[in-house]
């Protein structure tokens, strides 16, 4: 073989043999790049799990902090709402409690400080004050089985005891009707009972 065939073939080997090692290179290349990813890719899944278990932990504890501080706040809200309670149930015994025989047994109770007697057109209800009536329930006298006008049915007993009454069934409420005190459903307003004259 000459020469020229030689430097030929020798340049065809390495031109064909550069380009394969080349190759192969970047094969193991490829490889290790595969593995670098999957290595950080597991490294990325396992710092992620660890800040949510982090983030869980601290939300927990946040949040039983917050129960906490609830539960704190509703202990302060039963204790002032017994407390009110019991500072309206020393006002309502200090007052005097209704007697059938006495017509002034109402003269120094809170809730009647604005009464001055009977009005014509007005009813009074105590703790409400005076207002308007239709001029045909002015006058009214109230039997079970009645039913009480809509417009009359808000003023409502707020101490049933003062009244030697019991407290009212449920769905019954008892409300002020003129001077009378009348026991009615509270979602038709029919009468059930009704304790007259009371002021």
């Amino acid at each position: 073989m000459n020469r020229l065939t030689k430097a030929a073939v020798l340049g065809l080997v390495l031109a064909t043999a550069a380009p394969m090692a080349a190759e192969a290179q970047s094969r193991g290349d490829r490889r290790e790049n595969r593995r670098d990813y999957r290595e950080d890719r597991r490294d990325d899944r396992r710092d992620y799990r660890q800040e949510r278990r982090e983030d869980r932990r601290d939300w927990r504890n946040g949040r039983y902090d917050n129960r906490g501080e609830y539960r704190q706040d509703r202990r302060d809200d039963r204790r002032d709402f017994r407390e009110e309670r019991r500072d309206d149930r020393q006002d309502f015994r200090r007052d005097p409690r209704w007697d059938r025989n006495n017509r002034d047994w109402w003269r120094g109770r809170n809730d009647f400080h604005d009464y001055r007697g009977a009005r014509n057109g007005y009813w009074y209800a105590p703790g409400y004050g005076y207002y308007r009536v239709e001029p045909r329930y002015s006058t009214q006298r109230w039997q079970r089985g009645y039913y009480l006008p809509h417009a009359y049915r808000n003023y409502y007993v707020r101490n049933p005891h003062a009244y030697g009454l019991r407290p009212a069934p449920h769905g019954y409420r008892y409300v002020h009707a003129g001077s009378d005190i009348v026991l009615i459903a509270i979602a038709t307003g029919l009468i059930a009972s009704v304790l007259s004259g009371v002021y």
